[in-house]
């Protein structure tokens, strides 16, 4: 009796709940209780949303359509519409870096997943769109308690160009194939499956060829990134591309810095013609936070602001992140720099989106994501995912003598000790928001042995010397020592790129004293979001073991110590080069080739282009189990490539220009590659197809095509099947931008199988004929 008693009580507790928080969202607009406004042809569900958007911005005055033009939109109590605050994150769980999403409450926290760099490591798109499928669940709730909005700036695409650039955490890293399909997959994953309607609208940024926040006394807001065509169109474009046009992603957000000579947001060609015009946008172009007013202001770029509001919106700019335009926008409009058709054009861009979403739909208990609350954050399962998040994207670098895993029977008491040790915070990075809680790395190792603690430095700074005795002390007494060491947002972080790519202050010192003094096996942990030059490491037989883990989220502590006891077989694989030290005096932050320069002593960057030296290579993950690769059946030795132009034309310089090319007759090469675990520990694996074309002026080095994560259990067999679309991914850019597809051998590599192809030009005459 007193059960029952127990559950009707627990029952009671939990409707009054429910109907508290089902109050607390208010309609967005189309109130049904509010006679003046239901009728109004925007608030008819059943007419198409751009019908809806043209109704709506036709009643409004041309006062009301500038204070809508920026991110704290206001209300419009005569026509029934809220204000609203556009800007909030989810770069990897629920932010409350911008305005719009604030915790507490009901919604203490939500979950924080590893940084994006973590992720990408797991090589891995099916993990990526959970994630988003996952955030996206906590943000809709979140909003239906009215804590947070529905347009998030994530994700960070651009490329992690160069190793000391403090935003490359927020990336996917150096390769345009994985932030590609990064990009499209939490994109994906975000917005839903619902065709044009929205869970919640997604921004890829910061577009384009951004990737310098302040470095040499140069910084973001006055950088003219000098970039030539070809590598705009292979490299810097690419993620944002497949945002357009694979993820449908709902918003590209423009950059600071300027792209040859003109600030991004204010670049017709940039903005209308290639996001609007050629990749066909479905949703709005937004600034990067008051960047009209940087490029007016910073960078002098127009004489009047009058000048900048016009060009930013007719250049395809359609809500500005800051005041700019709601202050100078009326006056452009007088002085007749611009039309209010400009301003009409830009708010149906974006009132559609907030259709697309149900803002206009009425009472939001009744929209299909009106069900989630705060039972649907930081849930059992949800916390489940950023654990197996962070167990995959940790990468083993090095493992001398097989010293990991760590044994339980024999590894007893683990000295764990380096400034990041025990830290919490530093492990989800920034654009982070309140965690769901968190497991330490010295909590994660307590669990599998016991441990003796010595931070060794105060900070990842490590300024002196004075904690490296008793550092020391604790790895004599141990059966194993773990130094956990790295960076944090001090080091790398928005606003602050790296000097050097070396261990801050004295953390090599400490971990040399540590692994020399060490009784037991020494293994390095290094928590960062950027490459470190630990060749000391590599090259130090003391040190058994190097570890990554990034920055690994909310978990990280526990996904650690699984790997390192063998609960888990790490699996990840480096996104980025990781460099020497000497790289850095040879490639200013400044200069935005890709490709080398032999003349003037220019290396180039990223595996794509770089030949030398390196501390550990783009791709690089070992795991506790060994695999091999072979062909299942022999892959074809030729191919052809159609052109329905005269074959002169087409193929000159060796190359069929792609849009002179059969694409859509052209069938897939396929590559059927069998895995086999050869070791004794079941793992997953990441299969990565790299190809390299005939020699021509792209580049002469292998570049990734394609990848497949697979799970195989010891001594089994899977089997992984790559289909090579030619147009796809066998096409170059030459200088002039221009896709084009190399005629002769073309080689493909998977672990050490090579096979090559040779792809001849097959010109359609009946085609010519018929021209």
């Amino acid at each position: 009796m007193a059960s029952t008693s127990f559950s009707f009580l627990l029952l009671l507790l939990l409707t009054v709940l429910l109907c508290s928080f089902t109050e607390a969202r208010e309609s967005f607009a189309c109130d049904q209780k509010n006679g003046a406004t239901r009728n109004f042809p925007f608030c008819r569900v059943s007419l198409p949303i751009h019908e809806r958007a043209r109704d709506l911005v036709g009643r409004l005055t041309l006062p009301e359509k500038i204070r809508l033009l920026v991110n704290n939109a206001i209300d419009v109590p005569r026509l029934g519409i809220k204000g609203y605050e556009w800007w909030s994150e989810a770069l990897h769980g629920v932010s409350d870096v911008g305005p719009g999403t604030k915790f507490g409450g009901s919604f203490p926290g939500a979950t924080s997943f590893p940084q994006v760099i973590t992720t990408a490591a797991s090589f891995n798109a099916s993990l990526w769109e959970e994630i988003g499928r996952v955030v996206s669940d906590e943000a809709r709730a979140m909003y239906n308690g009215g804590m947070a909005g529905l347009t998030y700036w994530s994700p960070n695409v651009n490329i992690f160009r160069d190793p000391r650039w403090g935003r490359g955490q927020e990336t996917p890293g150096e390769d345009p194939a994985v932030a590609a399909k990064y990009a499209a997959a939490y994109v994906r994953g975000l917005q839903g499956n619902a065709g044009d309607r929205l869970k919640v609208a997604a921004c890829c940024k910061h577009y384009t060829a951004y990737d310098l926040d302040h470095w040499n006394g140069i910084d973001r807001l006055h950088f003219n990134a000098r970039v030539s065509k070809q590598d705009l169109e292979d490299t810097y474009n690419v993620p944002f591309k497949a945002c357009v046009v694979e993820g449908n992603v709902a918003s590209v957000m423009c950059s600071y810095n300027q792209v040859n000579g003109k600030p991004t947001c204010a670049d017709p060609s940039l903005l209308r013609d290639t996001i609007r015009g050629d990749w066909k946008l479905n949703g709005y172009i937004v600034s990067d936070c008051d960047s009209v007013g940087v490029f007016y202001n910073e960078q002098h770029y127009t004489a009047t602001p009058e000048d900048a509001a016009a060009i930013a919106i007719k250049s395809g700019l359609d809500l500005d992140c800051g005041p700019f335009l709601a202050i100078y926008t009326n006056a452009a409009i007088r002085s007749g720099k611009l039309a209010e058709a400009d301003v009409n054009g830009a708010l149906m861009n974006t009132i559609s989106v907030q259709m697309r979403l149900g803002m206009f739909d009425g009472e939001p208990s009744a929209h299909p994501y009106g069900n989630l609350g705060p039972k649907d954050v930081c849930t059992p399962a949800h916390q489940q995912l950023a654990l197996e998040a962070a167990q995959q994207g940790i990468v083993l670098l090095q493992n001398r003598g097989s010293a990991l895993p760590l044994s339980t029977t024999r590894h007893r008491t683990v000295a764990v000790i380096g400034p990041n040790s025990d830290v919490t915070h530093t492990m989800i990075g920034n654009y982070a928001g309140v965690a769901c809680g968190y497991t330490s790395p010295l909590q994660g190792i307590g669990r599998y042995a016991k441990t003796i603690h010595q931070a060794g430095c105060s900070g990842v700074a490590c300024k002196d010397d004075r904690q490296f005795a008793a550092a020391a002390a604790a790895a004599k007494q141990a059966d194993a020592t773990v130094l956990v060491m790295g960076l944090d947002q001090s080091i790398e972080a928005e606003f602050r790129d790296r000097v050097h790519i070396l261990l801050p202050g004295r953390q090599q010192e400490l971990v040399s004293q540590v692994a020399m003094a060490s009784r037991g096996p020494t293994v390095l942990v290094l928590m960062s979001g950027g490459p470190i030059d630990v060749s000391f490491a590599k090259n130090d037989p003391r040190i058994s073991a190097i570890v990554w883990v990034g920055y690994p989220g909310q978990a990280g502590g526990a996904a650690l110590a699984d790997v390192l006891f063998g609960r888990t077989n790490p699996g990840g694989k480096l996104p980025v080069t990781w460099y020497p030290q000497s790289y850095l005096p040879k490639a200013p932050m400044t200069n935005m080739a890709m490709r080398p320069n032999p003349t003037r002593g220019y290396p180039g960057r990223t595996y794509r282009f770089y030949n030398g030296p390196v501390v550990f290579p783009f791709g690089h993950g070992l795991s506790y189990s060994t695999f091999s690769h072979s062909f299942a059946q022999q892959p074809p030795a030729a191919a052809g490539i159609q052109a329905v132009k005269n074959s002169t034309t087409a193929a000159r310089g060796g190359a069929v220009r792609l849009n002179l090319a059969n694409c859509n007759s052209q069938p897939p090469l396929s590559l059927h590659v069998d895995v086999k675990n050869t070791g004794k520990m079941g793992g997953s694996h990441t299969v990565l197809l790299f190809s390299a074309s005939p020699p021509g002026p792209w580049s002469p080095n292998r570049r990734l095509i394609a990848f497949e994560k697979i799970h195989v259990a010891a001594a089994a067999q899977e089997r992984v099947r790559f289909d090579v679309h030619v147009c796809k991914h066998l096409a170059v850019v030459d200088h002039f931008g221009i896709r084009r597809i190399p005629v002769g051998e073309h080689h493909f590599y998977v672990g050490d199988l090579k096979h090559s192809i040779s792809l001849q030009l097959q010109v359609d005459w009946e085609d010519i004929k018929s021209k």
